[in-house]
């Protein structure tokens, strides 16, 4: 039983921290799978697979060099001299994340409850940083608490979805390659989405496969968020893609969708995705945090302190349309990082081989 727990808190965990808030919403979803059609399911599906390959690599490379932070289990996937620029391009891009998700739970705020945002955005902020003031283990308790909340209310939504759309099939299929996509082919949406997400997701993974009571309940951990991840995003792209002549349009399509049913799922649904926000920025911040600083000491709550003071100033500046510039590259960094992540743990397996032999 107590296999089972680690498991999946280290898989809730997984799921948490990179679900976001555009996830949930069904933005991203919508421009990087429903608006392909059919292929978007298929697509669905490969980035499952792929989540679930990628977690179980960096799951079990986590216990390899077990640590507090991301930065060993960096070094020992990409090696010494791309570790220390990918290191330094990882810790900036957390950072950027949990600005951007101050400044989105800011919005979501204001939009459905009428606090002004910057007000909103400080909400965030506070509850943020007195989170990641906590050990790793309840941070981690505290991500993985929500991620079923989100799954329940997708299964629903998905299913309202089928239930009640007006077409058939083939003209939602013509519809879907109206609307906007992230880019140009439905296997390369798939690939860069998971691109983008395993550059928010590895890190944090590191942080909690490290906790993981065995290699294998590590292995496990990242198996099952992966393969949880993969659910999730056919899960939604089916939602949208069934009402997509009505919700397309949408800037949160599964929001859109759960108001229409009625407004308390509607008032539901927007608690559950501020709390997505949350698992984002939590999980991001303590990413940073940790970094730069040893947890659960003086040095790391007052830097985490400072960080999220200036989040506030960065994104008010305009911090994240600098994110918003610099995000295709991330994305392509992303890229590179599954590369070497594959290749880090074809090794180990090769080397855990040689030795049993």
């Amino acid at each position: 039983m107590s296999n089972i727990k680690n498991i999946l808190g280290i898989a809730m965990a997984f799921v948490g921290v990179v679900v976001g808030a555009g996830f949930a919403s069904g933005q991203e979803i919508l421009q990087f799978f429903s608006s392909f059609g059919y292929w978007g399911l298929l697509g669905g599906v490969v980035s499952g697979l792929c989540f679930t390959i990628l977690g179980m690599a960096v799951g079990e490379l986590s216990q390899v060099s077990v640590s507090h932070s991301f930065k060993e289990g960096l070094y020992l996937i990409c090696g010494p001299r791309l570790g220390v620029v990918v290191d330094i391009m990882i810790t900036f891009f957390m950072y950027a994340i949990a600005v951007v998700m101050f400044a989105g739970g800011g919005s979501l705020m204001e939009q459905q409850w009428g606090v002004p945002a910057q007000y909103g955005s400080i909400a965030v902020m506070l509850i943020t940083v007195l989170i990641v003031f906590l050990r790793v283990d309840r941070v981690m308790a505290f991500i993985g608490s929500v991620t079923p909340f989100l799954v329940l209310m997708m299964i629903f939504l998905c299913i309202y979805s089928w239930n009640t759309r007006d077409l058939p099939l083939e003209e939602l299929d013509v519809i879907a390659h109206t609307k906007p996509q992230g880019t140009g082919h439905w296997l390369v949406g798939s690939l860069l989405y998971v691109s983008y997400n395993m550059v928010v997701g590895a890190p944090f993974l590191m942080i909690a496969g490290a906790q993981a009571t065995s290699r294998r309940n590590a292995l496990l951990g990242g198996l099952v968020g992966g393969l949880l991840l993969g659910f999730l995003i056919v899960l939604i792209s089916a939602g949208v893609f069934g009402r997509i002549d009505t919700i397309g349009s949408a800037a949160l399509p599964m929001l859109m969708l759960a108001t229409e049913q009625s407004k308390l799922l509607g008032s539901i649904m927007s608690v559950v995705i501020f709390a997505m926000i949350l698992t984002t920025s939590v999980g991001v911040l303590y990413s940073f945090s940790a970094r730069i600083f040893t947890p659960n000491t003086r040095k790391f709550n007052i830097g985490t302190a400072i960080a999220g003071v200036l989040g506030l100033v960065g994104a008010k500046i305009g911090f994240i349309n600098l994110v918003g510039t610099v995000y295709p590259f991330f994305g392509y960094l992303g890229f590179v990082l599954m590369a070497w992540i594959l290749i880090a743990w074809f090794r180990l397996r090769r080397l855990q081989s040689r030795n049993a032999t």
